[in-house]
């Protein structure tokens, strides 16, 4: 847009991947557009198309090093319905979830302490100099918080590594079930801590829960905004962040669509391409791209649910819901407090499913007649993540489409940095602490930014050149 000011954050920080800001400012300095752009590309979709069906988990995991355990096990739950599968074993069954907790745990845990709690320890407009994992680790009031944060993570990986055979792009997951048992070794082992780990998530969950009540006067508006929820929900309503059926509700707690089996994900769910993103854009295929985007994740999941079925993260929830009288919580920072609850939660289904024999059964795959096609979804750290895939006769990859947690988030996450440049730049002087507030909205989905960027079929490519000034001179597009 000509004779506009244009102001760039790039790369957004403290986020896994690649992202910048634009915001546009008239000359007299109000917001006239802004948006989070994607600026990097990766085709999973189209590259593992030939691929033997049963390479597909440990390849797709690939696409990240933050998540990979959640598009490892999101594939191998689309490659058992391939497979014929529709029931694991209750070895296969018990030693994924105890993966994904595992995995739920160390990626909520880097988020919090490594990403986050600088700004909430130090304030936004700190000097950036300490406000940082760094800054956290030196402050003798914190070390002891940052210590915390590194064993939680550790443990989690840890549970990884046990289950998966490592703890980055791990072979676990295999179509019908699972490769391995728990040993006894490190059953002992995990037990030994797990009450630790309990404790630690406790002590966590109520300092954040703190710091949101005695700041909720600048909190509860801070990129805040009415909006649709999704998640998967288990049959009895309870959050179950391995396997459900697919739940949207409204602003106001309105159901708009439930018990949606996985297969039937694209009878509610439509996406949508723009041209200055590589992230696509999900939307309720009932209400339209308007109105019928969504949230995802820790915040939707606690908002979709009828009840968490561990005591401690339920006597939390319900603490948490209270904040809007029962209504779905729309309030943006109030994620982080949500993804403290979650991590009770896994910390609780851990030390449930180490006391389980099955957990060391020797059972570990199922069988069935191979299928042309499956769907795997399941609750990420970040959101609900979809794959889908079909397979040809001769048990190769024809087509794949990945929906995934941070797509899902790209609408709000939008939605957010506008809200926030409205309320503390639009018509004000440009600060440093400004510009981070900005990025303050973005982490609180706490965005994988390498996990979203694909798209399906042609991407819109458009091509500038400039002379010395500044000024287009030439430009294409396709």
């Amino acid at each position: 847009m000509s004779g506009l000011n244009r102001i760039v954050i790039e790369p957004v920080t403290r986020v896994e991947g690649h992202g910048k800001v634009t915001i546009l400012l008239d000359n007299a300095g109000r917001v006239q557009q802004t948006r989070l752009h994607i600026v990097e590309f990766r085709g999973f979709e189209r590259f593992i198309q030939g691929r033997p069906y049963w390479e597909v988990p440990v390849l797709v995991q690939r696409l990240c090093g933050i998540c990979p355990v959640s598009h490892h096990l999101a594939a191998a739950k689309a490659m058992d319905k391939v497979v014929g599968v529709d029931r694991l074993t209750a070895t296969g069954e018990k030693m994924r979830r105890l993966m994904h907790y595992g995995q739920v745990l160390q990626s909520h845990a880097l988020h919090f302490f490594h990403l986050v709690s600088p700004d909430l320890l130090f304030g936004f407009d700190a000097d950036p100099a300490i406000r940082n994992v760094v800054g956290v680790a030196k402050d003798p009031r914190f070390s002891e918080l940052a210590v915390h944060g590194v064993l939680l993570r550790k443990y989690g990986q840890e549970i990884i590594l046990a289950t998966a055979g490592k703890k980055i792009h791990g072979t676990g997951a295999i179509p019908g079930g699972i490769n391995k048992c728990l040993s006894a070794e490190d059953q002992a082992r995990f037990q030994a801590d797990i009450d630790q780990m309990i404790g630690w998530s406790v002590d966590t969950l109520a300092l954040c829960k703190q710091y949101t009540r005695s700041h909720m006067d600048e909190l509860a508006d801070f990129g805040s905004f009415p909006s649709n929820h999704l998640s998967i929900v288990r049959a009895d309503g309870a959050m179950d962040l391995y396997d459900g059926l697919l739940r949207a509700i409204d602003a106001q707690g309105k159901v708009i669509f439930d018990k949606v089996e996985p297969e039937a994900y694209h009878e509610v769910i439509r996406e949508e391409v723009r041209p200055w993103s590589y992230m696509k854009f999900p939307f309720i295929r009932a209400l339209g791209p308007e109105t019928g985007w969504y949230r995802v994740g820790p915040l939707a999941r606690l908002n979709t649910c009828d009840f968490i079925d561990t005591p401690l993260a339920e006597a939390e929830r319900q603490e948490f819901k209270a904040l809007a009288g029962g209504r779905p919580v729309n309030v943006t920072m109030a994620y982080h407090w949500a993804r403290l609850i979650e991590v009770l939660h896994c910390t609780e289904k851990i030390r449930d499913l180490l006391a389980d024999p099955d957990i060391r059964g020797t059972d570990l795959v199922a069988t069935g007649s191979r299928r042309p096609e499956g769907v795997g979804i399941l609750e990420a750290p970040r959101g609900t993540l979809f794959h889908h895939y079909r397979v040809n006769d001769l048990d190769q990859v024809e087509m794949a489409n990945l929906i995934v947690s941070t797509t899902n988030n790209n609408e709000p996450m939008n939605q957010a940095v506008h809200k926030v440049a409205m309320d503390y730049l639009d018509g004000k002087t440009l600060t440093e602490g400004v510009l981070n507030r900005i990025e303050v909205a973005i982490r609180a989905y706490d965005p994988c930014l390498s996990c979203a960027t694909h798209a399906l079929g042609r991407m819109p490519l458009v091509v500038e050149r400039r002379d010395a000034s500044g000024q287009i001179v030439d430009r294409i597009g396709r």
